[in-house]
């Protein structure tokens, strides 16, 4: 198989050219030291150094139980983005297939949206053996595709590690909870307050069962009493109701935080990321342990690139590991 060149596809993502969204998905997926040395070219390329800038596009995450409607929303919600103008990439995390490695659930079967629309980019993503977390390899495909979509949407179940995962990478993060099922009193007893930006209640055509239950969250939110966080109520039934005021909320989000922090703390999470993927915890304990590891990024230069953080942990992992 060919190995595309990363700092081709990264000129192309900066001219906005979408068509080469599907070949840097295939590159940040591939593992091998040519795959990683085109995906280290590439995130160079795409760095804020490079763009003048955080890139413009919202990285906004969605999580929630299972069976909580995720999918249905985001189908709603990419309907009324594009009817915005706005193009959208969605990654679906699934978990992972323990004999191959790939996704299992296949989220592109389960969300509506038009094939032939070229605004919109659907990628079904393996969590690489985390239970509900984020493998290395959609952290970058979300830091990549967010210079060349005004959306880049990462759908993960809410379990094991997804939620601090996608608080780690994400602008904005949507959490979903089905009215009913006792998800809104699972959430309150989680101890995750403080993850989400924007609680989302599906299926308000249950009505009082739906009103209830954010009642609750709104109750629980203000017992913290440390975030400003909206409690939407939407139904996906036809016809679908609070969907452009949950639109609304995400982009109004975006608006009040501090991009550039943010994303500087995503690419530090990345990079650790894929250091402990590739190195493993024999390599962490090289650098001092975790919590070094995090101490030595967090001195680095804001705009700084992940390829360019990971050199600053590999070589003394390097001497250990090998």
């Amino acid at each position: 198989m060919t190995i595309p060149d990363g700092a081709m596809l990264a000129a192309r993502l900066r001219d906005g050219d979408r068509s080469a969204a599907p070949q840097t998905l295939n590159l940040v997926e591939n593992r091998t030291p040519e795959g990683r040395r085109q995906t280290a070219a590439l995130l160079r390329e795409l760095s804020p150094a490079r763009l003048g800038g955080e890139a413009q596009g919202h990285i906004v995450g969605v999580t929630g139980p299972p069976g909580a409607g995720k999918s249905t929303l985001l189908g709603e919600l990419l309907r009324t983005w594009r009817g915005r103008g706005l193009t959208v990439a969605v990654l679906a995390v699934d978990p992972s297939s323990r004999r191959t490695g790939g996704s299992l659930l296949g989220d592109r079967a389960r969300i509506a949206f038009d094939p032939t629309d070229d605004g919109v980019l659907i990628r079904s993503t393996a969590a690489a053996g985390r239970l509900g977390g984020l493998a290395p390899s959609t952290r970058e495909a979300a830091g990549a595709l967010v210079v060349a979509f005004d959306i880049v949407v990462v759908e993960t179940v809410g379990v094991g590690q997804s939620e601090t995962d996608i608080a780690e990478l994400a602008d904005t993060v949507a959490v979903v909870i089905q009215p009913g099922s006792g998800d809104a009193l699972q959430f309150i007893k989680s101890g995750i307050m403080e993850i989400p930006d924007v609680l989302v209640v599906t299926k308000a055509d249950l009505r009082e069962v739906a009103l209830r239950a954010r009642r609750d969250l709104a109750a629980a939110l203000r017992s913290v009493g440390e975030r400003d966080t909206a409690v939407i109520s939407v139904s996906s039934l036809a016809p679908a109701t609070g969907i452009d005021e949950l639109a609304d909320a995400l982009a109004a989000h975006r608006t009040v935080i501090d991009v550039p922090a943010r994303r500087a703390a995503s690419r530090r999470g990345t990079a650790l990321a894929a250091f402990g993927a590739e190195y493993g915890e024999r390599g962490l304990r090289a650098v001092g342990g975790r919590r070094a590891a995090e101490r030595r990024l967090a001195e680095a230069d804001p705009q700084a690139d992940i390829p360019a953080l990971l050199d600053l942990l590999s070589p003394d992992a390097g001497q250990e590991t090998t």
